[in-house]
């Protein structure tokens, strides 16, 4: 399979003005790294605007610092911010209608803005996101969908937390919104899908999954290619285009793979200092790590996309850095760029549209 990434896509309509709402106060570090993760973005997509909603005392004066995000934003003050750890029921009760978050989502409702991003509270987040612009038709569930680092590039893993199990339906529907996402992001017309198991053969795994698996096959889809059912060291190799599986199950995988990045990096980084020859080694192989951390940065890859909805909303880590946020508002530009949510419509309608049965004559 070709190497995969969502810089190499194809984007449509380059003349359209993209517009960005931003919580500023989401995260760990609020406007410290929304505002100049927005700025960083900025220089990369000049045709984007930004509709920025914070708390004004703390995100003017930095602002101020940055004249040509100013000029091409427009700041909305708000009464308070949704904080890490509240409870969803509870940041929803508070927060609607005057939260960062709560208004950051809803510009995308009112067609002011095209994607919403945030560093906010994940469960918060997918609540008011549910709240404010509902799940499409004929989708039950919403998904977090995350662009995975692979050896062939990049990969789509659905769904890595936003709700905790699902049956077969559901991850069918997370198969069609996956693969319209790689259509949107990567230059594959009919992108491979697989299930997620405990082995690749056709008698393993939970019944939901092995039914998911049949009603992929049986459905088959012009716009993706079932490959089966897939094995965790498969994500990282790269073997499909988009890895289905549920929320606990996605999301463990998620932290497991971060973890296993930030170990590998110490271990070299006190491997690497540990004697003078070490030392040499790694000065003359000093590009090579460079690429190797580069690679391995969870905040290359930073951004959830919310699936599922009548919007598109995007999740960045909460602990991310300015670089890290600018990556997610760069998946969210992409994601409007190429109309993913008209290309998700219109698999749903299409595999809804095959699962009628034809009509036939009127029996006297």
């Amino acid at each position: 399979m070709a190497f995969r990434s969502m810089r190499s896509a194809k984007i449509k309509d380059q003349g359209r003005v993209i517009r960005i709402s931003l919580d500023a106060m989401g995260g760990d570090f609020g406007p410290e790294v929304v505002i100049p993760g927005a700025a960083k973005a900025l220089e990369r997509h000049p045709d984007v605007t930004f509709l920025i909603y914070g708390l004004k005392a703390q995100c003017e004066p930095l602002l101020a610092k940055y004249p040509k995000l100013r000029e091409k934003s427009v700041f909305r003050d708000c009464e308070l911010a949704v904080a890490m750890d509240e409870k969803p029921s509870a940041a929803l009760r508070r927060g609607r209608y005057v939260s960062t978050m709560w208004r950051s989502i809803e510009a995308v409702k009112l067609s002011e803005a095209d994607v919403a991003v945030s560093a906010g509270n994940t469960g918060a987040l997918m609540a008011m996101a549910k709240f404010c612009l509902r799940t499409m038709a004929n989708i039950e569930r919403p998904a977090i969908a995350g662009i995975w680092p692979t050896l062939k590039g990049e990969s789509i893993v659905l769904d890595i937390g936003a709700t905790i199990g699902a049956d077969a339906q559901q991850l069918l529907d997370f198969a069609l919104m996956g693969g319209a996402m790689a259509r949107a992001l990567f230059e594959v017309e009919r992108p491979t899908v697989g299930l997620l198991n405990v082995g690749v053969e056709e008698v393993k795994g939970q019944e939901e999954v092995k039914e998911a698996g049949r009603l992929i096959r049986d459905a088959n889809m012009p716009t993706i290619a079932y490959h089966g059912f897939v094995e965790g060291d498969d994500i990282g190799k790269g073997t499909v285009d988009v890895v289905v599986t549920e929320g606990f199950t996605g999301n463990i995988a998620l932290k497991a793979a971060e973890g296993t990045a930030r170990q590998i990096a110490t271990l070299l980084r006190e491997a690497m200092s540990r004697t003078l020859f070490a030392k040499l080694g790694y000065l003359l192989a000093k590009s090579a790590f460079d690429r190797l951390r580069e690679k391995m940065d969870p905040n290359k890859v930073n951004g959830g996309v919310f699936l599922g909805l009548n919007g598109i909303v995007i999740k960045s880590h909460g602990g991310t850095n300015a670089d890290g946020f600018a990556a997610a508002i760069d998946v969210g530009y992409d994601m409007a760029r190429n109309d993913l949510n008209a290309k998700i419509q219109q698999d749903l309608t299409l595999y809804h549209a095959r699962r009628q049965p034809l009509a036939g004559p009127e029996t006297a």
